[in-house]
C-alpha cells in the first residue's frame, strides 16, 4: 500500500513539473513570425504587445504603416507609421493592441516598388 501511494506521488510530482515547463517555455517563446506575400512586396512581420517588427524580404519600401483589428472582439487600432530601422527593416514600437489574441494586421507599403496592401493574421501576445 505504501509503494502504491509512493508511486501516485512520485506520478504526481512529475505532471506537476511537466506542467510547469510548458507553461514558462509558453511564455517564453515570445511571438512567432508571419509571411506573407504580395505582387510587390513580401514580409516578414512579428508582433507582440510591445512592438511590431516587419522585414521587407521582396520589394524595396521606403514607407510602411501597420493597422490592426480584432474581428472576433470588435477592435480596432488606430493606423501607426513604423520608424525605419535598417534598410527593408521596419519597427512599430509601443502598445499597439489592446488585448492579447488573434488580430488581423494590414500592412501598407510603399517605395520604389509601388504601393501595395498586404493583410495576415498573427496571434499577439505578451
Amino acid at each position: 500500500m505504501k509503494q502504491v501511494k509512493g508511486l501516485r506521488l512520485l506520478v504526481l510530482a512529475g505532471l506537476v513539473a511537466v506542467v510547469v515547463a510548458a507553461f514558462v517555455i509558453a511564455r517564453t517563446s515570445g511571438a512567432d513570425p508571419v509571411t506573407t506575400t504580395g505582387a510587390r512586396y513580401a514580409v516578414t512581420v512579428t508582433a507582440d504587445r510591445s512592438a511590431v517588427d516587419i522585414r521587407v524580404d521582396r520589394g524595396e519600401a521606403d514607407a510602411v504603416t501597420v493597422a490592426a483589428v480584432m474581428p472576433t472582439m470588435g477592435h480596432a487600432m488606430p493606423e501607426a507609421t513604423a520608424r525605419k530601422a535598417a534598410p527593408g527593416h521596419f519597427v512599430v514600437e509601443g502598445d499597439q493592441f489592446s488585448m492579447n489574441g488573434a488580430w488581423e494586421l494590414s500592412i501598407r507599403l510603399a517605395g520604389v516598388s509601388g504601393e501595395e496592401t498586404l493583410t495576415l493574421n498573427a496571434l499577439v501576445t505578451d
